[in-house]
């Protein structure tokens, strides 16, 4: 009989039913989208980045996705329903329902300011002394705090402040911290940034958890060819580019972060992930766990139902059992495994033709 694959994880302590999960961001923003996924195959749900009062975000469209699914860009302007509403106990209650598996509820938070990271800590806190069933928390550092200054992950003395302040928080004054505590972390495309980066999360290993990798990829611009004008309306078409485009990156981002951190601290691989095999991609370049993005925001939650069941199905094929099986196991390019690779792909190409069929496709569902 064949042997049960497995796809649980333990992310920072906290027990995550599968490896695979949400990004925060798409169809993350009310209790009634994180239902969805807390009923699919996620193995936890991520609600969306909020900030100390509810936004509205940036001018629509504020959007764009290329025909042929490369690629997608955003500038939202973190549109959410603020910190209260994700930290309040029917907001998790209405979102994890029945919750027969015990799936973790996490709150990421994106503030305009320090100060205002430091003020949805502390709520978070209350939150959680007051009974909230609050597992995670993930801060976002890929994006701007200060006028002038840039993204807070490329700005490494600002990236010292924010930690260096965030540790001294109650929460984290302890034996151990209240929550599991992970980063958001920008895309960095140079060697000594991941040095940079990995050592000031390696001074706060006792606090961090976890560092997600990546954030968009910043300044990208899609054009209207027919209006001779950006596709996206605010901040003059400038946005972040995600969705398959991104996942080489992605890989490489989550490849030198798990050489450069500490073991304590684990790394998350999103970015680009649409398939089964992107996971497994991810996990084999060291990712305790894998988030989804752009993916669940063009197929909706059906997706982790369907890259679950790849993921799975890649395991089996290979025989391992269980993530832990491969993760981290990336081997050096070799002739072996060169020849390896061909004679696979020549047995795929066989199948493919007697299999090839034509298959229907499907519309995009509204974006909640």
């Amino acid at each position: 009989p064949k042997a049960m694959v497995d796809l649980a994880t333990d992310l920072g302590g906290v027990k995550l039913t599968s490896c695979v999960y949400n990004a925060s961001g798409p169809r993350t923003g009310a209790s009634a989208a994180m239902a969805k996924i807390a009923s699919s195959a996620a193995g936890g749900v991520l609600a969306k980045s909020a900030t100390v009062s509810p936004q509205k975000g940036n001018d629509l469209p504020r959007v764009w996705h290329e025909d042929d699914g490369a690629a997608s860009m955003n500038s939202e302007g973190l549109p959410n329903s603020g910190i209260d509403y994700y930290t309040d106990a029917k907001t998790i209650s209405d979102t994890l329902g029945e919750n027969p598996l015990g799936k973790p509820y996490m709150v990421s938070i994106s503030g305009k300011t320090l100060a205002d990271n430091l003020e949805m800590l502390k709520k978070i806190s209350s939150a959680i002394e007051g009974g909230a069933k609050i597992s995670a928390v993930e801060l976002n550092l890929a994006c701007p705090n200060i006028p002038g200054k840039p993204t807070i992950g490329y700005d490494f003395e600002q990236m010292e402040d924010v930690m260096s302040q965030v540790s001294s928080l109650p929460c984290f004054s302890g034996p151990k911290p209240q929550f599991m505590f992970g980063l958001k972390m920008p895309p960095y495309f140079d060697r000594p940034h991941f040095e940079m980066a990995a050592a000031i999360l390696n001074k706060y290993k006792s606090i961090v958890s976890y560092s997600a990798s990546i954030n968009t990829i910043g300044n990208a611009l899609a054009i209207d060819i027919h209006a001779e004008m950006p596709a996206i309306r605010a901040k003059g078409g400038f946005a972040g580019l995600s969705g398959k485009a991104v996942k080489y990156t992605a890989l490489a981002n989550v490849k030198q972060m798990r050489e450069l951190l500490d073991p304590s601290i684990a790394v998350v691989g999103v970015g680009g992930v649409s398939t089964g095999e992107d996971a497994f991609e991810l996990i084999l370049c060291g990712a305790q766990a894998v988030q989804v993005g752009t993916c669940h925001w063009n197929e909706g939650p059906k997706c982790f139902d369907r890259i679950c069941g790849e993921l799975k199905d890649v395991m089996r094929r290979k025989g391992y059992d269980s993530p832990d099986d491969f993760r981290g196991k990336l081997k050096e390019w070799s002739k072996e495994g060169q020849a390896v690779s061909r004679k696979a792909r020549a047995g795929r190409k066989k199948g493919a033709v007697a299999s090839a069929a034509p298959s229907g496709g499907k519309g995009n569902e509204p974006i909640v």
